[in-house]
């Protein structure tokens, strides 16, 4: 039994290293129908489906994973609604503990693991997902490109119906052409309107006062932004990259996610409850130096609603807070020289001191530690694959040493664990129900 934990774990680590044609889409030797159903998908269509079909959600489970059977019920609840949309949306799933193959080459390293195949290229699936909200997020990846608005009412269905999980650009007395590229190029991240004809009251609604003008909205943060060009391709861009994130974000799991390709350092504010009345003012300043410093993230997190990860970066409950530091998502950040925390009195000249000893390199040096391990940290942003990849060679040498130990190592977060832990425990179980045999 013992040998059989140990070849479960090296498994493990291992495993580390609709928008249709219509509603019936065929191939040569399948007919896909976008009929409301959940695929079921193995080894010998999985491929044709995704080449296929142009919109597939494909949720990897095992049958003994708990988090699998809660979500199942959801996908079969959402799996019609997104067969009726006018570009349906296919939903699929892969028995991944039985097809291992399609498990290793699409990277799941736990379950359920759902990702989103658009033309066939798979990207990780980051939204909700009770029904009808992973409905009101998918509808995103089958809409236009760029939709054209022709009225006022139209501008308001349009809003209501993006919902809130991304940022909207509407672009008021631009012509489609102008955005056409670009929200192309960022469709995966926010919606694009252009507005022909653009009334008083609409101006006055979204706070402009000339055309053309692109107003970008953050409905999660109640936050509003406009530019006014000039709307050439270069600066276009910049200041839609500037405005995909709020201009101070809560950080957690999901919001860390939304970094990776994001260049920019983060300046991290860690208060101790940022729900409080204090901190919301400091939140307030924060914003207002996030607008004038459009080179930098800005953040903040409390240590109530997340201690561990807090405490990787010198704070816990005995630090003076509030605390600012400067973090390039690595294992380093920095701290300030005479700014290690903000005061109650004057908080936005500090903050200010803060920002400005930073550019001009007044920095000391610091690796991400505290009690939050630095793999389970990277986990939660880079996933467990990469974590497997990191500490092989640890687990492999400790293994050897310790071929009698009681228990698996086990890396991640919370609910990684559990996946983890769970596949882990399964296969143990089913190895030794095997041998009993």
């Amino acid at each position: 039994m013992r040998m059989g934990g140990l070849t479960v774990w090296f498994w493990a680590l291992a495993s580390a290293s609709a928008l249709l044609l219509g509603p019936v889409v065929s191939s040569s030797s399948t007919t896909w129908v976008a009929d409301g159903t959940v695929l079921e998908l193995d080894d010998s269509n999985f491929e044709s489906a995704i080449s296929s079909l142009d919109l597939v959600l494909v949720d990897f489970h095992a049958p003994w994973c708990g988090h699998c059977k809660r979500l199942a019920p959801q996908l079969d609840a959402a799996a019609p609604m997104l067969a009726a949309l006018k570009n349906p949306i296919v939903i699929a799933k892969v028995n991944a503990d039985k097809y291992s193959s399609l498990r290793d080459k699409y990277g799941v390293d736990g379950f359920p693991t759902l990702k989103l195949f658009i033309h066939g290229v798979p990207q990780d699936y980051k939204g909700p997902r009770n029904a009808d909200l992973l409905v009101r997020y998918l509808k995103k990846f089958a809409a236009p490109d760029v939709t054209v608005l022709d009225s006022d009412s139209a501008v308001a269905d349009f809003v209501e119906a993006a919902g809130t999980f991304f940022p909207i650009y509407i672009g008021f007395g631009l012509e489609e052409s102008v955005v056409s590229k670009l929200a192309l190029k960022y469709k995966r991240k926010a919606w694009f309107s252009v507005v022909k004809d653009v009334s008083e009251d609409v101006m006055m609604l979204y706070d402009f006062d000339k055309v053309p003008a692109l107003v970008s909205l953050h409905p999660s943060y109640n936050e509003q932004h406009v530019f006014y060009g000039p709307f050439e391709e270069e600066f276009l861009e910049d200041f839609i990259k500037q405005s995909l994130l709020p201009l101070a974000m809560p950080i957690n799991y999901d919001t860390l996610k939304s970094l990776d390709d994001d260049e920019r350092k983060l300046v991290l504010t860690i208060v101790e409850d940022e729900d409080d009345e204090k901190s919301k003012n400091l939140i307030k300043i924060l914003k207002s130096a996030a607008s004038a410093n459009r080179d930098l993230i800005f953040g903040y997190v409390g240590l109530k609603q997340w201690e561990d990860f807090a405490d990787t970066f010198g704070a816990n409950k005995k630090t003076k807070l509030p605390k600012m530091v400067v973090w390039d998502r690595t294992e380093e950040y920095f701290r300030v020289n005479g700014s290690e925390t903000i005061g109650e009195e004057d908080q936005a000249s500090q903050v200010s001191q803060f920002l400005e000893g930073y550019k001009e390199g007044r920095t000391i040096k610091e690796r991400v530690g505290g009690s939050l391990s630095l793999t389970s940290f990277i986990s939660s942003f880079l996933g467990l694959g990469t974590v497997y990849v990191l500490v092989f060679v640890v687990a492999t040498i400790i293994l050897v040493r310790k071929a009698t130990e009681e228990e698996p190592l086990r890396v991640g977060r919370g609910d990684e664990v559990d996946r983890a832990t769970s596949s882990i425990s399964e296969a143990e179980s089913r190895e030794a129900g095997e041998k009993e045999d």
